[in-house]
């Protein structure tokens, strides 16, 4: 077992409770802004409220609160996209000693029941009357549900105006007697498997990860003499989303809030907003690089894109070698060609993403190591992050300047990581959650000495980086014995600007395998691009034909990267995405696998079997030496 001795936390004592940053951010810089919001769905103009405007809002909910019954310790749902009112919601929950319980807007009847009942909440707050017709369907099940409130129907008004009796001192005096080690939010996990279950975290646990971010790098989230300005649109009903949140909060930094998911409505809020700081998880950057590479192509200058981004990625890990001291820097061709590339490309890519952005954050699953150098080489440097939901958000951090693109950097300070001799990664430090509600066996065996056992699999270096290779429970036996780990093939899989998303397969089966979705927008351009002539009837099976090529060819690059007892040798394209709609990715858009493999187990068995079919020979071993292209 391998532990790695860190720094201490340089961060000040934290006190009290997660709304005090609000207050004291109020009488500190009254007319901060703090929170922003676009004025309805059509705008495109943003209106920005100052941290003297939420402090009110936060108080005459939180009277509205105490007023409604809601009491130090009950617990309060958030079924919400991610707006300026949850924002606010959240913070006036915690004014009152009361926890917050996020649930994603479009779980199921069945989730939403469970999460409710489990957490034991005394209210709900939902988004619009499809929340409150879900929660209907359940309520006569849920006998501790006093209240069901809609934001669409003026639910912050509303509870403003119910608690305008209730004096403010009653509000401040339940504010102060939150402590650091109460329950600040019961967050569920996503559920990959079984029930999801909740998370009790603290206000000291939530506040770490945020307050270390802040203390050691806050000042690298917008250009030198500007305020930094986050735009969240993730979910908030995920850990990562609610630590961005409050990373905005606590450190004034200003928050704009998009509801929406969609290409459009994000493309127009980084337009529009212009934030200094980009998140996201790894597809929202695998998809910003492909609508690149898709609108350079539509203008004719594909070729000089791709070759803009092949001096960007060696730009970038020259930059990388010399930073740690093991290379001299990009030499004088490669820097003329990126200053070449900075006047006619890369400030283009860097104004599609509002012109302001000058580093990111990648988390939830791992991000290719040239996808991160991509963006570094084009001036926005993406680091990979690492965190849980058992853990507040965030594990770790690029040391600044010892930056290391294909790991997750360094543990943050007051934070240990250590690798066991299994190869799981084990956390112990002030943000690893209080254990699940209500079931201790599973908080047992999740704790142990005080060490978070987090299930990742993943490696140290010498010098304390950290890097991801997987799941321990989505490692896959092959029928010969071979463990392959899924991440880097699919993560490889997924650079192809065709492939949407993929999983990999293969327990007990003969060799590793794949199920591949296209990427409806970018198949839709390069049809258009192929231009085939003849008939209709030529045409399609040419069309066909290309496209295999094209699979085959990300299915090569994917196996590449791995050992040949590795590598994918069947795969097959499905003909629709994997959707929380269709229960194959969770909320916070990760793989279901047992029920991929459960969805597809028809055609999984068919690709295996045809692939059989196509062999010959006595040696059922040998048999499987070259990647099939079975397709849908």
């Amino acid at each position: 077992m391998r532990n790695v001795a860190l720094a201490p936390a340089v961060t000040p004592p934290f006190t009290g409770g997660l709304a005090d940053s609000v207050f004291e951010t109020a009488d500190r810089n009254p007319t901060l802004p703090m929170l922003a919001r676009r004025a309805d769905s059509t705008a495109t103009g943003w209106e920005e409220v100052t941290a003297v405007e939420v402090r009110d809002e936060v108080v005459d909910v939180a009277k509205g609160l105490i007023a409604a019954g809601v009491s130090p310790g009950h617990r309060v749902a958030l079924m919400a996209r991610t707006r300026y009112e949850w924002t606010v919601f959240a913070h006036a929950l915690w004014a009152v000693a009361a926890e917050v319980v996020p649930i994603h807007p479009a779980a199921s009847r069945d989730q939403v029941e469970w999460i409710l009942r489990d957490a034991g909440c005394v209210a709900v707050v939902v988004e619009d009357e499809q929340g409150v017709m879900t929660v209907g369907t359940v309520c006569a099940r849920l006998p501790l549900l006093r209240h069901v409130w809609q934001l669409d129907a003026g639910a912050l008004s509303a509870l403003a105006e119910r608690g305008a009796v209730v004096p403010y001192t009653t509000v401040e005096s339940l504010r102060r007697i939150v402590l650091p080690d109460a329950t600040a939010a019961v967050v569920y996990t996503s559920g990959t498997s079984g029930r999801p279950m909740g998370c009790a975290l603290s206000h000291r646990g939530l506040a770490h990860p945020c307050d270390t971010l802040l203390t050691g790098w806050g000042h690298t989230a917008a250009p030198a003499g500007e305020q930094a300005a986050v735009l969240a649109f993730l979910p908030f009903s995920h850990v990562y989303g609610i630590m961005i949140m409050l990373t905005c909060v606590r450190g004034g930094i200003l928050l704009g809030h998009e509801p929406e998911l969609t290409e459009a409505a994000l493309a127009s809020a980084l337009a529009t907003f212009r934030p200094t700081y980009l998140y996201g998880v790894p597809s929202v950057f695998e998809k910003l690089y492909k609508n690149f590479l898709r609108a350079a192509q539509k203008e004719g200058r594909g070729a000089l894109f791709e070759r803009a981004a092949r001096t960007a990625r060696d730009f970038a890990a020259a930059e990388e070698r010399r930073r740690l001291g093991t290379g001299p820097g990009p030499g004088l061709d490669l820097r003329l060609q990126h200053g070449l590339y900075e006047r006619t490309v890369y400030r283009r890519l860097r104004a599609a993403l509002g012109g302001r952005v000058v580093r990111g954050t990648s988390g939830g699953s791992s991000l290719d190591r040239g996808l991160s150098l991509f963006y570094e080489g084009i001036g926005v440097y993406v680091h990979d992050g690492y965190g849980l939901t058992e853990s507040c958000g965030g594990i770790t951090m690029q040391p600044l300047g010892r930056e290391k693109s294909g790991t997750v950097g360094r543990s943050l300070p007051g934070t240990e990581v250590q690798v066991a001799d299994d190869g799981e990664i084990l956390v112990r430090g002030p943000s690893v959650f209080q254990g699940y509600v209500g079931d201790e066996a599973a908080t047992r065996a999740a704790l142990r000495g005080g060490w978070l056992a987090t299930g990742d699999i993943g490696r140290l270096d010498s010098e304390g980086y950290l890097t991801i290779t997987g799941r321990k429970k989505d490692i896959i036996v092959t029928s010969g014995g071979k463990s392959v780990a899924p991440a880097l093939l699919e993560q490889r899989l997924r650079m192809h600007p065709l492939v949407h998303q993929a999983v990999v397969i293969g327990d007990d089966r003969p060799c590793v395998g794949a199920l591949i979705t296209l990427d409806p927008d970018f198949l839709t351009h390069w049809r258009a691009a192929l231009r085939l002539q003849g008939d209709v009837t030529g045409r399609e099976a040419r069309e066909e034909n290309a496209l295999r090529e094209e699979i085959a060819r990300a299915v090569a690059s994917a196996n590449s990267a791995v050992s040949r007892a590795e590598s994918i040798r069947v795969h097959r394209v499905l003909p629709e995405p994997f959707a929380p709609e269709n229960g194959l990715l969770t909320p916070s858009m990760k793989l279901r696998r047992a029920a991929v493999v459960r969805h597809y187990a028809a055609e999984i068995e068919a690709m295996y079997q045809a692939r059989s079919r196509g062999r010959r020979g006595p040696s059922e071993t040998a048999e499987w030496d070259e990647p099939d292209d079975v397709f849908r």
